[in-house]
């Protein structure tokens, strides 16, 4: 079984959320060939030298219990956490992908991305994470101290809420034209991303877009789950209880 998973945005101060993620280890992920973290598992990323956080080193433990039992963990970076570095994925047990990934199964050219650098519709975000994407970017603000990067981030968590605010669902969702691009470039028949925040799974021309749910336990219903493919190669949506789709 090979299981998908984005958009946890996993905080220290939401211990509901961190629960169903450590259950989601122990219960589901123990189970699995492979696992992989399509991005935004972390509400935001720092650098890798929060790593001795004790939140952050309680999180790396549950990966590395993982890979230690026998599981592939591999991980692409979401537009909260492309920090992530290799001391992390060393610590953790996961292997860095790359921001566009193709895996094969049962026949099958499969996709793997987050899925933010296909709203293109949203001019001001493509603006900012080009910048923020530029290796000379991350370099500079790598080399400030700790409690500087974390200030700078919760000011553009803020922004970035305001924006939310005033931009359309529309806007804030992938395009037909890149997700189409995708599927040209990579000759694939299917994806799987998250980012979006809209679970769901659509028909593209006879191709399959599956789109990951982010996780709120909290929420009235609960909302999460992973995609998952069996060892039949049937893919299977999952809500967080694990009940399928």
């Amino acid at each position: 079984m090979i299981l998908f998973i984005s958009d946890l945005h996993l905080q220290a101060d939401r211990p509901a959320l961190t629960e169903a993620f450590l259950r989601f280890v122990d219960e589901r992920a123990r189970a699995a060939r492979r696992l992989y973290l399509l991005g935004d598992l972390f509400e935001y990323w720092a650098g890798d030298d929060d790593l001795d956080d004790a939140f952050h080193q309680r999180i790396v433990a549950a990966l590395r219990a993982l890979a230690d039992g026998g599981v592939e963990l591999f991980w692409i970076a979401g537009n909260r956490d492309f920090l992530v570095g290799a001391r992390f994925a060393e610590a953790a047990g996961v292997t860095l992908l790359p921001e566009t990934w193709v895996i094969e199964d049962h026949g099958r050219r499969i996709v793997l991305l987050h899925g933010d650098a296909q709203c293109t519709d949203d001019v001001r975000y493509m603006a900012f994470r080009t910048q923020v994407r530029d290796p000379a970017w991350q370099q500079q603000f790598l080399a400030m101290p700790l409690a500087q990067r974390k200030q700078i981030i919760a000011g553009l968590r803020e922004n970035s809420r305001k924006d939310q605010g005033e931009k359309s669902y529309e806007i804030m969702d992938v395009t037909p034209q890149a997700i189409a691009d995708v599927f040209a470039q990579t000759n694939t028949t299917v994806m799987i991303h998250g980012h979006t925040h809209r679970p769901a799974l659509h028909d593209v021309d006879g191709k399959l877009r599956y789109v990951l749910p982010d996780w709120e336990p909290e929420a009235t219903p609960p909302r999460g789950g992973w995609i998952a493919i069996g060892d039949d190669g049937a893919i299977t949506r999952h809500s967080l209880d694990g009940t399928p789709l």
